[in-house]
């Protein structure tokens, strides 16, 4: 090869390289994931388990996505503030919980696509228009709680046969929309049993509990309504519940793990898991409008037997063999 032909060659390997050199330095662009929570340390898991789905999913946090987390540190009037501020940032999609989040971070936004990863009653508290069409930009799971409520009460009845009075504890507007009222007309339509009463109790926040429990009186059984605020305050109501020496049953295993006596619903764990994978489809351009809502796959039952004998109370065979998990 002659000299001058070398150094061209040279040359134009060196132009035509250039440019996939420089272009391999731009950075490629962060999906930026909004976060909403109201109470981030109490329910740290929660956004473990979005992470761990995001993870299975190819996002790694920090390399090809970020999140910027508002927690409203159990104080549920903050959330629209803090969706105010979220939507500032303009993300690319705000994930928001529980439901009251949810709620907050629609009115706050037509535009960016919202996915909330637990909802008791989406139709009912007005998040969407129907599951199979939600109609705006939000979507995903719901807990179907008003669906189970009446479970909880039959488990009740079958650990404490003749139980005769019932407390139900709730707390208005826990929801918004029609969910609260739905709730209650379905344990009333469970209480079925010749000789079973239900007594309503009421907390409309954690100063309230103390009082609620103190209203209870002569039951002999508690089912705890699905709502923000119980869960956050999950450790308390279970040590009154002990302390009062009355068997309960709860929407959540965390209330079991809390120390409390057995549970019956969908797993939360995997609802956050789950909605990771709406935060994928709309990173990669799906509307949320068209993304129908789902409904839990995996429901538990756990029981505490440690729980059982402190009330000395014998589970019976069938509700054992049932149970998904029993702790001892």
């Amino acid at each position: 090869m002659r000299r001058r032909e070398f150094f061209t060659g040279i040359a134009g390997s060196t132009l035509t390289a250039w440019p996939h050199a420089s272009s391999g330095q731009q950075p490629a662009k962060l999906a930026k994931v909004g976060y909403l929570a109201v109470n981030r340390t109490a329910n740290f898991y929660q956004i473990e388990a979005f992470r761990r789905g995001m993870r299975d999913l190819g996002w790694i946090e920090g390399r090809n996505f970020t999140i910027e987390i508002r927690d409203a540190d159990g104080k549920p009037e903050r959330l629209p503030a803090l969706a105010a501020e979220l939507v500032a940032l303009r993300p690319d999609v705000i994930v928001a919980a529980p439901t009251l989040g949810a709620q907050a971070a629609r009115k706050a936004t037509s535009t960016i696509p919202i996915v909330f990863p637990i909802a008791s009653d989406p139709v009912g508290s007005g998040l969407v228009q129907s599951l199979a069409r939600p109609g705006a930009n939000i979507s995903g799971l719901s807990l179907l709680a008003s669906d189970v409520v009446g479970k909880h009460l039959d488990l009740l009845t079958q650990v404490v046969p003749g139980a005769g009075l019932v407390a139900v504890l709730w707390q208005p507007s826990g929801h918004g929309g029609s969910t609260d009222s739905d709730m209650l007309a379905r344990v009333r339509a469970a209480a079925r049993a010749p000789g079973l009463q239900l007594q309503f109790v009421e907390a409309r926040g954690p100063d309230e509990i103390d009082k609620a429990f103190a209203a209870i009186g002569r039951a002999r059984g508690l089912i705890v309504l699905p709502v923000s605020l119980f869960s956050l305050e999950r450790a308390r109501i279970v040590q009154l519940a002990a302390k009062s020496r009355l068997p309960a049953v709860y929407p959540f295993r965390e209330f079991v793990d809390a120390g409390g006596l057995m549970s019956y619903g969908a797993s939360i764990a995997e609802l956050f898991r789950r909605s990771a994978t709406y935060v994928d489809k709309v990173l990669k351009g799906a509307k949320p409008s068209e993304l129908a809502v789902e409904q839990p796959t995996k429901f538990e039952m756990v029981i505490n037997l440690k729980a059982a004998r402190a009330l000395r109370l014998t589970i019976p065979p069938i509700v054992l063999a049932e149970a998904d998990e029993v702790i001892e």
